[in-house]
């Protein structure tokens, strides 16, 4: 795969993950926000504290400066704030201009460099997929919360069950 296959791609995964979020908390109240699935569990509110946090540690100078910055404050992302949706918003998407940012910056050259993310030298290729795959599990996380919350009212961000036949009988005819 060249290098500019590989950052279209991994650029629009990161997209896809983004917008499968951002559909989610179009449905959602101010509240949902704060409701906690169970002991133990995050809600929506620590999931994209914690991610920003990532986020902007990670991608911030991606190729000159190791990727956990000395002023996050991780654990911090975990404690019981009240910020509001916006306040949520804005944090949601300061860690995603962020990343965009970083990410169509590199060039084809960049993809064999190497970064460090605690100390671990990883390159620019395996970096992004170490991004990628934890951005999606939170994201899965935030899309089952939803569901969870919004119960029957849950708009579905794909194929509805049992609705693959449908699915793929309108895909044969566009």
């Amino acid at each position: 795969m060249s290098p500019a296959i590989f950052l279209k791609s991994a650029l629009q995964q990161f997209i896809d993950y983004k917008t499968l979020a951002d559909k989610t908390f179009a449905q959602l109240g101010e509240k949902d926000f704060h409701f906690t699935p169970g002991e133990g569990s995050n809600n929506l509110a620590v999931i994209i504290r914690h991610m920003n946090g990532n986020m902007v540690s990670r991608w911030t100078n991606f190729l000159t400066e190791d990727g956990e910055k000395e002023g996050r404050n991780r654990d911090n992302e975990f404690n019981g704030q009240e910020e509001s949706k916006s306040q949520l918003m804005e944090l949601w998407e300061q860690g995603w201009t962020i990343l965009f940012k970083a990410l169509e910056s590199l060039e084809d050259e960049d993809l064999d460099k190497m970064v460090y993310i605690r100390t671990k030298p990883l390159t620019v290729v395996e970096a992004v997929h170490r991004q990628l795959t934890h951005y999606a599990s939170h994201v899965g996380q935030i899309v089952y919360i939803g569901k969870m919350i919004r119960g029957n009212n849950w708009q579905n961000l794909s194929i509805a069950k049992g609705g693959s036949t449908l699915f793929n009988e309108q895909m044969k005819k566009a």
